[in-house]
């Protein structure tokens, strides 16, 4: 089993961060150049179902629970699974003097089938683009923040 934690605090009100962090169709944008696509397919409740599409044009369908009172996301990639067995994704908030702490713990185990990189290289991925991707997010949010002040 592998895991990833990684943090950024985004100086904006919390209503403010939850919303464009889990708006799926600006991924894209928030992500920068991970996801070609990002598509929502179903809508239901807390629940949404969405597929996204990487650079290669590799796509996988996930589905992501909002828990806006209790102040976090779970995300579970849902098909199809490889190259790993689970991939399981709890984004946290947590309200700091300094604006919104954001979260973003991944568990995950790769399938043994898939040889091209280990556990511990992916987990090495997913961090060093976690801590890019989460900058990306930090600078639209308060972009976004700052000009809903005015």
């Amino acid at each position: 089993m592998a895991h990833t934690r990684n943090e950024i605090t985004i100086n904006a009100q919390y209503d403010l961060v939850f919303d464009i962090s889990n708006q799926i169709e600006r991924w894209t944008e928030l992500f920068g150049k991970e996801y070609a696509k990002a598509e929502v397919l179903e809508r239901k409740g807390n629940e949404i179902t969405f597929r996204l599409t990487d650079e290669d044009g590799k796509s996988w369908v996930s589905k992501r629970w909002l828990y806006r009172d209790q102040k976090f996301a779970f995300a579970s990639r849902w098909e199809p699974m490889f190259p790993f067995i689970y991939m399981k994704i709890v984004w946290l908030y947590i309200e700091r003097p300094e604006g919104i702490q954001m979260i973003w713990i991944q568990d995950f185990e790769m399938d043994p089938k898939f040889t091209k990189f280990t556990g511990e290289q992916i987990e090495g991925f997913i961090n060093k683009h976690s801590r890019d991707n989460m900058k990306i997010f930090k600078d639209v949010i308060e972009k976004e923040a700052l000009a809903t002040k005015r």
